[in-house]
């Protein structure tokens, strides 16, 4: 009689060993099954979007309220090939397109300017709260009708409104990035006999280009939207006059084509603002791919 005591069978004496080739050959795979599958998720949501819109508009829904997917582009297509009623539609564009650069940039400047120099007095910062946070409660819709009252249908009035958006969204940001320096840092560089200029230039803006940058991805946002704003309040052309125009004469698929011509622009400075924030915080350490993928 034999009795079966569960001895582990012969092992193997030459294991394979996965070299660091392979590793990151089989890594790059996931990654790039991932992130095709990611691209055919939103593929498939915006499909099933536009081909459920576009059936209810044919048989569910008035149209003539609610438009449709088809009809959009028939405007789109006749916008870039026969033009507006205003002109060329790439006209439209760079007016809005350049007063909202204007505005970011001016923006962008005097929130950052006056955000650092706040997060690093204390002093000041208690001073100017409470009218700083009196300004950023006021309606912006009545700043763009003030604006322009004050400056006109030109490009000055849609600039401002796209300066006073951009400005608070950058300069809580920068306030903040200003305020979280570390404390250490600053004293050691202090010790050593640095500067305030030198702490500035070299601890303090650094340590808050993170939080500007990020600011920015928002704030081009806020600038196009005070521009489209601007106009819509009154201007003589952009792209918020084109809508305007279009609700005006009950065109529901010209302000659905103008929106979308917005919202390809705002994409399009999503990328850049993102690929300069890429080569400007190169220094910082990259998240692995685990932590990442947890991330929009």
């Amino acid at each position: 009689m034999s009795l079966d005591i569960g001895l582990p069978g012969p092992t193997n004496p030459n294991p394979r060993i996965e070299d660091e080739a392979s590793i990151i050959a089989r890594q790059k795979l996931k990654t790039n099954a991932r992130r095709r599958n990611i691209w055919l998720l939103r593929l498939a949501i915006v499909v099933v979007w536009l081909g459920s819109w576009e059936l209810a508009g044919r048989y569910w829904i008035d149209p003539f309220f609610y438009s449709m997917p088809s009809k959009i582009w028939e405007r789109l297509v006749e916008w870039f090939s026969a033009g507006t009623d205003f002109g060329s539609i790439w006209y439209q564009i760079l007016v809005t397109v350049e007063e909202a650069v204007i505005g970011f940039v001016l923006g962008a400047i005097l929130g950052v300017v006056l955000g650092v120099i706040l997060g690093r007095s204390q002093y000041l910062a208690d001073v100017l709260a409470p009218f700083i946070k009196a300004a950023n409660a006021l309606p912006r819709i009545v700043l763009a009708a003030l604006f322009v009252i004050w400056f006109g249908l030109g490009m000055s009035s849609k600039v401002a409104t796209v300066v006073v958006l951009v400005f608070f969204a950058v300069f809580f940001n920068a306030f903040t990035g200003a305020r979280e320096v570390d404390r250490n840092l600053i004293d050691n560089a202090r010790i050593l006999g640095a500067s305030r200029w030198a702490v500035l230039k070299s601890i303090v803006l650094p340590s808050a280009t993170s939080w500007i940058l990020s600011s920015l991805h928002v704030a081009f946002g806020f600038a196009l939207i005070g521009a489209v704003v601007g106009e819509y309040t009154g201007a003589k052309a952009g792209m918020g006059f084109l809508i305007s125009n279009a609700q005006g004469t009950f065109d529901t698929a010209g302000v659905y084509a103008g929106m979308l011509i917005i919202t390809v622009v705002a994409i399009l400075a999503e990328w850049a603002i993102g690929t300069a924030e890429s080569r400007l915080l190169r220094w910082r350490p990259q998240m692995n791919s685990s932590q990442s993928g947890q991330g929009i």
